[in-house]
């Protein structure tokens, strides 16, 4: 009997393995509109998914200091199957959050929102290994 429930913890806890959501990580922005970058710590938060700006980066690539870390980008965030995810993405560098609209391919990550029919496109983040 113990044997049996052994083996049925490793499988179960394999089976949670297999089901990672490929969105968790860290990915690098592209440039806003002053061309700065920033590193978005993506995890679960609750039943949903959430980014967290951790570090941000001048047009020149230097790290800089910013009112922003530690602030959520990512919010209410779900998975809409396929590679993509819905919820809402707040921009820094024109204090906006707007509805966003997230695909993924391999280690990249095309975002784009709208706000009050008034649409953007994010560009394309890519996955730090």
């Amino acid at each position: 009997m113990r044997k049996t429930m052994m083996a049925a913890v490793l499988v179960i806890m394999g089976a949670g393995g297999a089901l990672a959501e490929p969105l968790l990580g860290t990915w690098r922005t592209a440039p806003d509109d002053n061309g700065n970058t920033g590193l978005i710590e993506v995890a679960p938060c609750g039943q949903q998914i959430c980014g967290t700006l951790v570090k941000s980066f001048d047009s020149a690539g230097k790290e800089m200091a910013s009112p922003n870390t530690g602030r959520q980008i990512i919010s209410e965030t779900v998975n809409a199957g396929g590679g993509s995810y819905k919820g809402k993405v707040w921009s820094p560098d024109r204090d906006k959050t707007y509805n966003s609209r997230l695909e993924l391919t391999g280690d990249t990550l095309k975002v784009s929102g709208c706000v009050l029919g008034i649409c953007r496109d994010g560009g394309s983040w890519s996955r730090l290994k």
